[in-house]
């Protein structure tokens, strides 16, 4: 399925539906478009002075995306930090938390494209049939403000999300072979 192609469930989606779909289904391509034609070789590689690479950020995208989707239907119970200690954090959570950014032995660039079209099926479902006036409690974390987020609000982090890593993807790329997505 093409990146902008409407799946049968958002091609009647109008309005505010329709504006958020197209405005995920534009990010999701623009990340995507980063890592046509790498390698997985490629696709692991630091390429800048962070530590983000372009498979990385495209597993760590997938698995926010899942995430904030789920919580849109589920509430706080569908993220995985729900009851987390943020005050006194172990070394697992921080070698969880940097796993969620690489691509880990037998993981593949394909393999992570895949999982990332799954996860966007289901969001675009998601966005096709929920209230998007639903709201739950968020989890205690240090980076919230505030205590509860609407599904409209989770899917509109969605999006800020995958266009800030895709900006993120387009310089990493651009500094592994010259390939701009846009320009």
């Amino acid at each position: 399925m093409s990146d902008n192609t409407m799946t049968t469930a958002t091609t009647a989606l109008t309005g505010e539906r329709a504006d958020l779909f197209k405005t995920l289904a534009n990010a999701r391509h623009f990340l995507r478009y980063t890592a046509k034609g790498l390698t997985d070789e490629q696709a692991q590689r630091r390429s800048t002075v962070s530590e983000l690479t372009i498979g990385g950020l495209i597993k760590h995208v997938a698995e926010v995306e899942d995430q904030w989707a789920r919580f849109a239907v589920e509430g706080r119970s569908a993220m995985a930090w729900d009851g987390l200690d943020f005050s006194n954090p172990g070394p697992e959570l921080f070698e969880a938390f940097g796993n969620s950014f690489r691509m880990l032995p037998g993981e593949t660039l394909a393999g992570l494209l895949d999982t990332y079209a799954e996860v966007a099926a289901r969001t675009d479902a998601v966005l096709a049939e929920l209230d998007l006036d639903v709201s739950h409690d968020l989890p205690s974390a240090p980076w919230f403000t505030d205590t509860r987020w609407s599904a409209r609000r989770a899917l509109l982090h969605i999006a800020a999300e995958t266009t800030q890593h895709a900006g993120h993807a387009d310089i990493i790329r651009e500094s592994i072979d010259g390939q701009k997505s846009m320009g």
